[in-house]
């Protein structure tokens, strides 16, 4: 009986010094915590890194997008005015030429919008260049944008809920590891830093294509209005009279190389029409391609109206010299020229009133250059 009593507590104490060992194994001590809680904080910091450099590129996406939409709505506006012009009684020469001159403006809105969407660095849907002829159907025309802005509506909803998730996640992360990430606060900024160089390289490719026309590579209209701005709040510290002038350039007969000889050359004849524009004009003037066949030049400085006349007179040197020696015999320049402040008292309608000057050229016969005069 003494016998069978002794052995009955050597498997209990056997399997209570088992696990105490494998407790002891098992056991984590200051530096495995210490190391667990480093490998915490850098796949925090790396995951608040990579969302909020994804942040920062979706608001580029964002800031194309709007650039887009507003394209989009200024080829409705111009789509609309040609139902206006449309529905008026026909016979009359204004309602004839006021056609006419809404399905130019529309051609150019769809050509500025394509030349935007197609350059768009996400793969988006083309516009067809079948859509940018001013003789295009008004129900194909009124298609295509439908689809457009459509297209475009739906990526700034799906941009702008994904950033908000993303500051979502951010947040979390932040509060939940707040303690441990502000110990840890050189090694995140080193981390992120690397991220922001990379995000760096993207924002320049974004804000690139944003703002400059992607065949001729030339500033676009929303970057040459902003340069403009910067001209005329910036005069020369040594001129007296602060004067700047627009050169507003139209292709005449270039639709005709489009119908006639395709889209290709056509296109060969923007990129090198564009490529003289800048070699004949000083290193500090602007060259840039506002739609479709119409280009501007800001001079930032002059002595003498005769000195523009001269640059007038390049400009439409640059578009013979490319006529004759790419064969096609079918296309010349009008330009029209305004300079602020006097006549153009207000710089912001410079270029409208460059345009119009130029328009004027046309129905005298083309091929020439004017001067704005003040409006009465």
């Amino acid at each position: 009986m003494a016998r069978e009593t002794s052995k009955t507590p050597i498997p209990i104490l056997e399997r209570f010094r088992s696990r105490r060992a494998l407790a002891s194994r098992f056991r984590l001590g200051p530096a495995p915590l210490a190391g667990a809680a480093l490998l915490c904080l850098l796949i925090s910091v790396l995951y608040l890194a990579l969302q909020i450099r994804t942040i920062f590129s979706d608001q580029l996406r964002q800031e194309y997008i709007a650039l887009v939409l507003e394209a989009v709505e200024r080829a409705e506006s111009a789509r609309n005015m040609v139902g206006v012009w449309q529905r008026l009684p026909e016979g009359s020469d204004a309602r004839s030429d006021g056609y006419r001159h809404a399905r130019q403006e529309l051609a150019g809105r769809l050509a500025s919008l394509a030349a935007v969407v197609n350059a768009s660095p996400s793969g988006a849907p083309q516009v067809p260049p079948s859509a940018l002829s001013p003789d295009s159907d008004p129900g194909s025309t009124d298609a295509l944008l439908g689809s457009v802005s459509a297209y475009w509506h739906a990526q700034r909803d799906i941009v702008s809920a994904d950033v908000r998730v993303r500051i979502s996640h951010v947040a979390n992360t932040l509060i939940a590891l707040g303690a441990l990430l502000f110990g840890m606060l050189f090694t995140a900024l080193a981390m992120y830093a690397k991220r922001t160089r990379q995000l760096a390289g993207r924002s320049h490719k974004f804000e690139h294509a944003a703002l400059h026309d992607a065949m001729t590579g030339l500033p676009n209209r929303r970057k040459f209005f902003a340069m403009l701005e910067e001209a005329a709040a910036s005069p020369s510290a040594d001129s007296v009279l602060h004067r700047i002038a627009v050169l507003y350039i139209d292709l005449d007969g270039f639709k005709r190389v489009n119908d006639s000889l395709g889209h290709r050359l056509g296109d060969e004849f923007l990129i090198a029409v564009s490529r003289r524009f800048r070699d004949s004009v000083r290193q500090g003037d602007v060259v840039a391609r506002i739609g479709g066949d119409e280009f501007a030049v800001l001079i930032g400085s002059f002595s003498t109206d005769a000195e523009l006349g001269e640059i007038a007179q390049r400009l439409i040197g640059c578009v013979s010299q490319t006529d004759e020696l790419m064969g096609t015999g079918l296309v010349r320049a009008s330009i029209g020229i305004a300079i602020f402040p006097d006549p153009i008292e207000d710089y912001r309608r410079l270029v409208a009133a460059a345009d119009e000057t130029m328009y004027q050229v046309k129905r005298n016969g083309k091929n020439g250059y004017a001067f704005a005069v003040r409006a009465n």
